[in-house]
């Protein structure tokens, strides 16, 4: 690992104007704890640290905070920023010893494509970004490259098939899910959907009302058209009782011959 060594100066408490001069003129305040010793203010030039941010180690990077011509090893511990402008505001600084083992949290490199998703239409799911190891300081991994150019449909990469670093330990359940690959979700369309609710729910009752009130209505009016007819039959109504009361007399006897 490569020495990244950040120069600094010890501070006094500040008040805000102080502060935001010192901001203006690419200085950042920050503090540096941890390792059984007192924290100390500091602060230090903007430019150089946002170099070790883009550096290959990033927020991992072990750094060495020279202060008076004295290295100090430590780690990032915290970074604040300007809630509008995303500017850095303050920073602190974990001091560690380089023979204790210490505990970080690693980033998940995707490498390669899979075919699953490539030609079966499959979906990446990156299930862990980022896992918790423990190592010394000097050995603490830039991140952990995942390849994923052999990954199918229906498969995935556990914790326990990560290449790890010698030295380094995992803290996380080896079963657990790292990386996988999913069938893609079918979706119905929309207006058989909205048909299957409206016969759930009932909500075509309405049109089937209205057919109901249609065919009353004519079947009303042609009731209506029929009454003539029926008045009619109704005016035949003595000729018939006359032919009934015919056809109930009896029969005069035969006579004899």
């Amino acid at each position: 690992m490569k020495d990244i060594v950040l120069q600094a100066e010890k501070r006094e408490m500040s008040t805000k104007g102080t502060i935001k001069s010192m901001r203006r003129k690419g200085r950042i305040p920050g503090v540096a704890y941890g390792d059984d010793g007192a924290p100390f203010p500091l602060t230090f030039d903007e430019k150089s640290f946002q170099a070790i941010l883009r550096s290959e180690q990033g927020r991992n990077a072990l750094i060495s905070l020279e202060i008076d011509k004295k290295g100090n090893p430590v780690l990032i511990k915290e970074i604040q920023r300007h809630p509008i402008t995303r500017a850095l505001w303050h920073v602190d600084f974990h001091r560690v010893s380089l023979k204790k083992k210490i505990e970080a949290s690693v980033p998940i490199h995707v490498k390669g494509e899979a075919p699953g998703v490539k030609m079966g239409g499959g979906v990446l799911e990156n299930v862990v970004r980022e896992v918790r190891v423990r190592c010394l300081p000097t050995e603490i991994p830039a991140a952990i490259d995942v390849d994923v150019s052999n990954l199918q449909i229906n498969q995935a990469i556990k914790a326990k098939e990560l290449k790890i670093p010698q030295g380094v330990e995992l803290l996380i359940d080896v079963e657990a899910v790292i990386i996988n690959v999913v069938s893609p979700t079918i979706l119905e369309e929309p207006a058989a959907d909205a048909a299957v609710a409206g016969a759930a729910t009932g909500t075509a009752e309405p049109e089937v009302i209205k057919k109901g009130k249609t065919e009353e209505g004519e079947e009303g009016a042609a009731v209506a058209g029929a009454k003539p007819a029926a008045g009619a039959a109704a005016g035949a109504k003595p000729a018939a009782g006359a032919a009934g009361a015919k056809a109930a007399a009896p029969a005069k006897p035969e006579a004899k011959k």
